[in-house]
């Protein structure tokens, strides 16, 4: 099937011709047809199949043919609330790219930065309006937006706002939509807080699913690096060395250690940035868009801020530290081999993580090959009783979560206005 016999808009089909697209994913080709339809859509798929594209594209067909029908100033029509402000600038850009012929407006807003420039956008008049859930409820109880004119609302990455503590002020924002819209739902796994919350928002609806193992383990060249903690460093300089030029994206578990890494790679004359919750959104941008350009050839992200990284060409992924939770590093790997891409994934593994690799394999369905030992780092020898045991679990996803006293809930209740 081709884009062009889903019966789209013409200056959509043009904008996807030039951005050469041509044969929609699977998620794309099962949703489109639905939402082009009118119908609720509950849709779970991991990043990286397409699926900004596959509800972007039927909105913005939507929006184009009932534009005539709009008079005076524009009015928020469509909502897409996702959970970071790296995924919300990405979703808000490709938004840009598919609609860049229908006249339509699109911007986005999210929290970490002055609103200033933001309540400008939207006082000019918007479209579409991608949103981190914070940022939203605050200019909404402002009264600088509204939510009565919206005829379509996505919620996209609906696990990971669960995982950031936004379920709140997502039951707030449902609360507040209208009751006649059309409501898309997206999520990457389906746990129970995630059908229930599901329910909220959607009426008579239909489900697409594109499950990870299949989206993601057949077209990634995947490894496995069996290395001690202590000589993670020295193997990942010597994998970077060995791919001059190349964009490699690489994995931490925590926010320390991101850091860690970049000052390591620093004293081998590697340029590296990191990305992770503690930067702030200049910070961000900047990291991220010195990647995108080339002008930084390694990027050190945490699962949270990686969301909404879409790089073209990513050459390489390293998970320097395997993840606590099997699904996170099928979503790891799939930030190379976006959409019909193919591409690789490396993975570091000491023995205390030999527990995490058993779970992965498990839910991939397959082993992942075990690379020979790097000839300049020595590789871990098994210790079948450190094997066994598990690191310390420091919350899902692998984020470092210490207990919070009341000061600490406070400015963590603050954080997630962001």
């Amino acid at each position: 099937m081709t884009f062009k016999q889903l019966g789209l808009a013409e200056p959509i089909l043009k904008a996807l011709e030039e951005e050469g697209y041509e044969n929609p994913t699977p998620i794309q080709e099962q949703s489109i047809p639905i939402l082009l339809k009118g119908k609720d859509l509950l849709g779970v798929a991991q990043t990286g199949t397409g699926k900004t594209a596959a509800f972007g594209i039927p909105i913005l067909h939507h929006l184009y043919h009932s534009n005539k029908d709009q008079k005076g100033k524009r009015k928020i029509r469509a909502l897409i609330v996702t959970p970071t402000r790296e995924l919300a600038i990405q979703i808000d850009e490709s938004l840009k790219n598919y609609g860049r012929h229908t006249g339509l407006r699109t911007t986005v807003i999210y929290g970490g930065v002055k609103q200033t420039k933001q309540v400008a956008r939207l006082k000019q008049g918007v479209d579409i309006l991608v949103a981190t859930p914070g940022r939203l409820l605050d200019l909404e109880s402002q009264g600088v937006l509204t939510f009565r004119d919206l005829n379509f609302v996505v919620l996209d990455e609906a696990d990971q706002m669960l995982d950031m503590g936004f379920i709140h002020d997502i039951k707030k924002i449902i609360a507040k939509l209208p009751p006649k819209r059309q409501s898309l739902f997206f999520s990457a796994t389906m746990p129970k807080t995630i059908v229930e919350l599901s329910k909220k928002i959607l009426g008579e609806f239909e489900q697409v699913s594109i499950k990870p193992q299949q989206a993601t383990a057949e077209k990634v060249e995947q490894g496995i690096y069996f290395v001690s903690k202590g000589n993670k460093v020295h193997l990942l300089r010597e994998l970077i060395k060995e791919r001059p030029g190349e964009s490699i994206l690489v994995f931490s578990r925590t926010k320390h250690g991101a850091n860690k890494i970049v000052k390591k790679l620093a004293q081998a004359d590697i340029k590296a940035a990191a990305i992770h919750g503690n930067k702030s959104q200049p910070q961000r941008e900047a990291a991220l868009g010195g990647f995108k350009e080339g002008n930084i050839q390694v990027l050190i992200a945490t699962d949270i801020a990686a969301r909404g990284i879409d790089v073209d060409d990513l050459a390489l992924v390293i998970n320097y530290d395997l993840p606590n939770v099997a699904e996170t590093y099928v979503h790891r790997i799939g930030r190379t081999g976006r959409a019909k891409a193919s591409g690789i994934a490396l993975s570091f593994c000491n023995n205390e993580e030999r527990a995490y690799l058993k779970d992965i394999e498990k839910l991939i369905q397959q082993k992942v090959p075990v690379m020979p030992p790097h000839p300049e780092v020595e590789e871990e020898a098994y210790d079948p009783v450190a094997a066994k045991k598990k690191p310390q679990q420091r919350g899902r996803g692998g984020g470092g979560r210490k207990p919070q006293g009341k000061s600490q809930k406070k400015r963590s209740d603050n954080n997630r206005r962001r």
